[in-house]
């Protein structure tokens, strides 16, 4: 009797695990379906920019038919490229977050602490979904007035790709844990959030800035440091301050986000990803490091010199600086990883590279601190060149520190092969002189110019290779797209961010507090550079530029120091705090693009954090560096 009677019951346990099996079967065959749709579409939509833009700079520079509609265009793409990129991203595990917690933790704890994660970001995209389509209803009535695009076409990128990483998240939360507990887990945080809101709310009214303090600060390495990542910490911090402290409509950080995720000016930075994919494929890349390690193979360090002088060529031509390490990072970063150059160091030394590339023109930055302040472009961009080269020489020297215990034997010179190793590395080095030519002759705009690399580098590889794999070039527009979503995000959450804090009040509080300080101008340039260190870690570069620059620079004129020389000390003040971690965006971007996790790099970027803050130092204590060479 006792047989007869468990038979049946480990054969209802057995078609349990079947029926689970088959569920979880179909639930990952439609969530691969969903993923294969997203990048299809988004690689699509990166080809199509790459036409458009190639058009607009034919038929403008060649027919002299400008394309006006052309930006207009591209940009809604773009933030729809943008916002697929970010779910890309976010299947990948390509979004940068600090798992330095998890490391300290068994298997348990660390799951305990990716469901947790999870969870928050399922929050998190829930609670920005209704404003987002909100948004999308409230601009449908507006039209663009080139092409009459109605304007809940750009909010609908953002609702559509809220809902797919809503359902990536629980198609993960489905696969790790049961029905019942993913259930629990999330009722119990929703409880968890609505109940303790409720409860703070009246508290935090009455605390005023201290509480950007707590959300800014401790609530973003909170979350941070239990593995959010990095962008969807910022954000997650942000509406957490609108909920509990403010009466605005999250429908504004909606618009901050759309907004972020679609200036033009970024769209660079996908298509010298783009292109920098395409140099490595070519094996264009391997040319010319073959080069460089045949004339400096010799010398320690090598190829952390040959990154700092590619940073000084090719910086500014993008006007982002994610877009120039982008354009950097993949030719270089590979083969300082193959002849043993640490991973953490190579992200430092990117990040770092790219801050004290701030003041090359034809930089963005300088454009707008130019147009908000009244300085000629063309003194900044003359004064820009002495700190920049300044700031290299410094990070040379922490390189050549850095790498003291490396042992490398001088090779042999041989002219014939050397000669060799130049012609075939011909093409390669002369990219950067072709993008920065093109631009400054007005060939193409600092957006466009990298479809001239593209076409560029394409045409060589065919002609080279003989053939080009289209398997690996759709590879290559899916990492694209991305690695470009991971980038943008931390862009758009940290504007985001910076916009909360500019609506506090704080930055009319710190102003106050800097006009006041004694010293003269030594003390005012002093707390200057500590002030932008400290606004580059929290705030986007461009708006604490909008902000601060109309303020600060005719009390600086007023204590005698000259304003192309306080653009420079700001600036480069303020690409170290963007760079710098825990809170610089500039540096999670650089460890994304190395292919590093941020807390590997972390202990690596003190030498050169402090070989650029001396550099600094140097180019403030000697305005000359700045304004020798003005007229």
């Amino acid at each position: 009797m006792f047989e007869s009677s468990a038979e049946p019951a480990f054969a209802d346990l057995g078609e349990g695990k079947r029926a689970g099996a088959r569920i979880s079967g179909v639930i990952t065959r439609l969530d691969e379906t969903m993923g294969a749709t997203v990048d299809a579409v988004a690689a699509f939509l990166l080809l199509i920019e790459i036409g458009l833009l190639l058009n607009a700079v034919i038929s403008r520079y060649l027919l002299k038919l400008p394309m006006t509609w052309v930006e207009e265009l591209a940009t809604l793409l773009f933030l729809w490229l943008s916002m697929l990129g970010v779910v890309s991203a976010l299947r990948r595990g390509l979004h940068m977050r600090l798992t330095f917690l998890h490391g300290h933790l068994g298997p348990r704890g660390q799951n305990v602490l990716n469901a947790t994660s999870d969870t928050i970001l399922l929050i998190f995209f829930a609670i920005l979904l209704r404003p987002a389509i909100d948004l999308g209803l409230l601009n449908h009535a507006v039209s663009s007035p080139d092409l009459g695009i109605p304007g809940s076409w750009g909010p609908a990128a953002s609702a559509i790709s809220l809902v797919l990483m809503i359902l990536t998240l629980i198609r993960r939360q489905l696969l790790s844990l049961p029905l019942w507990g993913f259930v629990l887990s999330c009722t119990a945080a929703v409880a968890i959030v609505g109940i303790g809101g409720t409860w703070a709310a009246p508290y935090l009214a009455g605390l005023g800035n201290i509480n950007l303090l707590l959300f800014f600060g401790v609530g973003v390495l909170a979350l941070i440091a239990i593995g959010v990542p990095i962008a969807f910490s910022f954000g997650t911090a942000t509406v957490a301050y609108f909920l509990l402290t403010t009466d605005l409509p999250l429908m504004v950080i909606a618009g901050r986000i759309n907004e972020g995720m679609s200036h033009f000016i970024l769209l660079t930075i996908p298509l010298f990803i783009f292109l920098g994919l395409q140099i490595q494929y070519t094996g264009m890349a391997a040319r010319m490091v073959n080069l460089f390690t045949m004339l400096l193979g010799g010398m320690r360090g090598g190829l952390g010199y040959v990154l700092l002088c590619a940073m000084y060529l090719v910086s500014g031509i993008s006007g982002a600086k994610a877009a120039d390490m982008a354009a950097v990072g993949p030719i270089l970063v590979p083969a300082m990883k193959e002849r043993g150059t640490p991973g953490g160091d190579t992200a430092a030394l990117l990040a770092t590279s790219a801050a004290a590339a701030e003041t090359i023109p034809p930089s963005l930055v300088l454009i707008i601190i130019g147009s908000v302040t009244g300085l000629s472009i063309t003194a900044l961009f003359t004064g820009g060149l002495l700190p920049a080269l300044v700031c290299m020489i410094a990070l040379a020297l922490a390189v050549r520190m850095r790498s003291r215990n490396e042992k490398r034997e001088a090779p042999a010179r041989n002219l014939n092969l050397l000669g060799r190793s130049f012609l075939l590395a011909l093409p390669a080095l002369i990219l950067p002189f072709i993008i920065r030519t093109a631009v400054l002759e007005g060939v193409a705009t600092a957006t466009e110019v990298a479809t001239i690399g593209i076409v560029y580098v394409l045409v060589l590889g065919i002609i080279t290779m003989r053939t080009i794999s289209l398997k690996r070039m759709m590879e290559m527009l899916v990492e694209t797209v991305a690695l470009s979503g991971a980038i943008l995000i931390i862009i758009a959450l940290a504007g985001a961010m910076s916009w909360a804090l500019t609506q506090s009040g704080f930055a009319q509080d710190l102003v106050r507090f800097m006009t006041q300080l004694p010293g003269g101008q030594t003390g005012f340039l002093l707390v200057s550079i500590v002030m932008f260190v400290v606004l580059g870690s929290v705030l986007e570069g461009i708006p604490a530029i909008v902000i601060f620059g109309p303020l600060l620079f005719p009390a600086a004129h007023a204590l005698g120091v000259h304003p192309v020389h306080y653009a420079m000390v700001v600036l480069l003040s303020m690409g170290l705090g963007l760079f710098a971690p825990p809170f610089g965006y500039g540096y999670y971007t650089a460890c994304a693009i190395a292919q590093v996790s941020p807390d590997r790099s972390m202990k690596n970027m003190l030498p050169y954090l402090g070989a650029l803050a001396a550099a600094i130092l140097i180019v403030a204590a000697f305005p000359w560096l700045s304004t020798g060479f003005l007229r």
